[in-house]
């Protein structure tokens, strides 16, 4: 009987049922304000990631203990860390003769970095212990959270492995020793992800019956139009924050600082920088002109989608998430021509990055909010207690 209830609950989870509906309202209000937490954290992650990169702080540690590492608090201690950095490529080729004051802020930004992230983990496992224990993760919800802190680990990883790769000596004596744009965009990438999928836990947790439950035939037509669209927007708009990740590894916005042309051309000369396919991540110019096609393109589809359903009979909460998107959208294409303009000035740099977050975020709101009603919550409840037991209320 157990197994075959157990089973039924695998289907419904291979529905797309909510995560949280098995759940009591103050079970699911705990776990959903953590995992809305924990993006929000991976969100200003990001953010202080972009002020490292932009300030050029990110190769001022080279070394990574997995046990972390101490703040300076000696002179002695200053001047053997300086020492570190002063035999790294980056000092010999681009800040020789750098002053210690300049270091320990490099240093700094760096270091509260990689704490951050350290945090970040603690933050996480944490409340999931807890929350563990209280029987409030269970199944598709327990495999989820597992997953989702394996990523969170290997992040840590990927950002050692991104770092060591600028900690080497360029090939080309011309070069500016630069982490690898590839091992850059990975880690990115990776963060995208991992937000994206806490988000979207977060709000399976919190709307378990789906938005379009109750609505009106009309409505649910009407978000099942917009649901055929939003997918391939969403995954333009992915696409688009993943371009703009090799632009921040080659420094391409501080190249071309012209709009719409790049410096009176639509297609400079130098697009065929390199070789073959390669030609597409590693040259300037190809970066630069890929990134703005997108973005444009993305705000194109986004407008699109915008007037084909913005007069639609859509249910409240997806109509508010199509006019957020719309002006999430708006801001980020400001933001980056902005941004251009200005050579990515750190502050506009760091608020395009939080943007593409936000944009990102937008798109996986309206997906969510356009999700076919799964069941009803009170059979999954049932069945849920058929397989695993009451759950157990919160104590005092």
């Amino acid at each position: 009987m157990c197994s075959a209830t157990a089973g039924s609950l695998r289907a419904e989870a291979a529905a797309g049922t909510g995560l949280g509906a098995a759940l009591p309202q103050h079970a699911r209000n705990a776990v959903g304000c953590w995992l809305y937490s924990s993006a929000a954290a991976v969100l200003i992650m990001v953010g202080i990631g972009g002020v490292t990169r932009l300030t050029r702080s990110g190769l001022s540690m080279t070394e990574w203990k997995f046990t972390g590492e101490h703040w300076p608090v000696s002179q002695e201690e200053w001047d053997a860390e300086f020492a570190k950095y002063k035999a790294s490529p980056e000092y010999q080729r681009v800040n020789k003769g750098m002053s210690e004051a300049d270091f320990r802020f490099i240093y700094g930004v760096e270091y509260f970095h990689r704490m951050f992230g350290r945090a970040i983990g603690v933050v996480f496992v944490a409340p999931a212990l807890f929350f563990a224990a209280k029987g409030w993760l269970r199944g598709p919800l327990a495999a989820r959270v597992g997953l989702l802190f394996a990523a969170g680990g290997a992040q840590g990883l990927v950002g050692w492995w991104m770092v060591r790769s600028g900690l080497q000596e360029p090939s080309k004596a011309w070069e500016v020793p630069r982490v690898s744009p590839y091992r850059l965009a990975a880690h990115l990438t990776s963060a995208f992800a991992i937000f994206g999928g806490l988000l979207w836990t977060a709000l399976s947790v919190g709307y378990p019956s789906g938005t379009a439950a109750g609505a009106s035939a009309t409505a649910q037509q009407a978000a099942a139009s917009l649901r055929r669209w939003a997918l391939p927007v969403t995954a333009l708009v992915a696409l688009t924050a993943c371009s703009g990740a090799f632009v921040a590894g080659l420094d391409a916005g501080h190249a071309y600082n012209t709009f719409p042309t790049m410096n009176g051309r639509w297609v400079p000369e130098e697009y065929w920088a390199a070789p073959g396919w390669r030609n597409a991540f590693e040259s300037t110019a190809a970066v630069q002109l890929h990134h703005r096609a997108l973005a444009l393109s993305t705000l194109a589809a986004v407008a699109a989608l915008w007037a084909g359903h913005a007069r639609a009979p859509l249910p409240p909460r997806a109509r508010a998430c199509l006019h957020y998107l719309l002006a999430a959208t708006c801001a980020q294409v400001a933001l980056g021509i902005a941004t251009l303009l200005a050579c990515v000035p750190p502050t506009l740099g760091s608020l395009h990055q939080l943007n593409a977050m936000n944009l990102l975020a937008a798109s996986i709101v309206l997906l969510h909010a356009l999700r076919r009603a799964p069941a009803a919550a009170g059979a999954r409840r049932a069945l849920w207690t058929a397989a695993n037991g009451p759950v157990r209320a919160a104590t005092a």
